[in-house]
């Protein structure tokens, strides 16, 4: 069988034009060997108890009313319905900052494509909102494979070309999402935290089942520089000539207490947060998540 770990270093997914050769590749090289899928059959809420009848799914017994009654009784369900995954991009001009051969754009478009391929390969149906000031490109949830091509196809055409109005288009696509499903934000948050927040909220509030991955590049991680640098203001900030380790300290601080309100504001809605790093391969920034919500449903 070949490894398919071998193709999930950045820089090697990058050399790959073809988002579903990549989508493909990162499946079927890690997420697909979850013993649990995190994702299918998410949108299930319990309603009330019926007798067991023969052929009835024995997944669905409540073994604690058998415990006490010793009588089989089946879950009932408001709503029984396959996952729709709405993933949301940000290909604003702060997603195209590589310090190495992978943007963030890049990155979070490779997480994108394989998160829509693992969704349409259990039948579940996905989705796809770009945006930047405001939503560029819009794909309604489908299950299909033609789908899944429309959605690669629109994934690999983007242009990043503005700025950011995140929570703006966070209340735009809960408005637009009639049906509870799951919302993945694949950003790098380069918005006022408490707007995000808001939006965050608004989609919670709607039922939405939240996660955010929160796109950076590792220099904007580190801040590694150490001459005389020119700092290039992201989507049309100016620029800074410094010595960067004067202000390496109060970077870091800055970012940390960022990304400290962002996180603390997620956990208090019970939406995921996870901080993905472009220079880690896919395997390594995926896998431990998706293992952890495996595990938690």
């Amino acid at each position: 069988m070949e490894d398919y770990r071998k193709y999930l270093d950045p820089k090697t997914l990058n050399r790959i034009a073809r988002l579903d050769l990549q989508a493909r590749l990162i499946v079927e090289g890690y997420i697909s060997g979850l013993h649990k899928s995190p994702y299918h059959g998410f949108s299930v809420e319990f309603a009330e108890h019926r007798e067991y009848s023969p052929g009835d799914d024995i997944r669905h017994v409540d073994w604690k009313v058998f415990g006490r009654t010793d009588r089989f009784y089946i879950k009932q369900y408001e709503e029984e319905t396959n996952l729709v995954c709405h993933l949301v991009l940000d290909v604003s001009e702060s997603m195209d900052f590589a310090s190495g051969e992978v943007s963030k754009l890049r990155y979070g478009q490779m997480v994108a494509a394989a998160l829509a391929y693992l969704v349409i390969q259990q039948q579940d149906a996905a989705g796809l909102t770009l945006f930047d000031e405001e939503v560029r490109a819009s794909l309604p949830a489908g299950s299909h494979a033609s789908h899944m091509r429309a959605l690669f196809h629109t994934l690999s055409s983007v242009e990043p070309r503005s700025g950011t109005r995140l929570g703006r288009t966070l209340n735009e696509v809960a408005q637009s999402i009639r049906k509870r499903g799951l919302v993945v934000l694949i950003s790098d948050l380069f918005d006022d935290a408490e707007q995000i927040l808001a939006g965050l909220r608004h989609l919670t509030h709607r039922r939405h089942d939240v996660i955010v991955f929160h796109v950076m590049d590792e220099a904007e991680i580190e801040f590694p520089f150490e001459r005389m640098t020119r700092f290039e203001g992201l989507e049309n900030l100016g620029h800074l000539v410094a010595n960067p380790r004067s202000l390496r300290e109060a970077y870091l601080a800055e970012v940390e207490s960022f990304r400290r309100r962002i996180r603390r504001g997620c956990t208090a809605n019970r939406i995921d947060y996870v901080l993905l790093n472009t220079a880690t391969p896919l395997d390594v920034a995926l896998s431990s998540y998706l293992a952890r919500r495996a595990g938690s449903r």
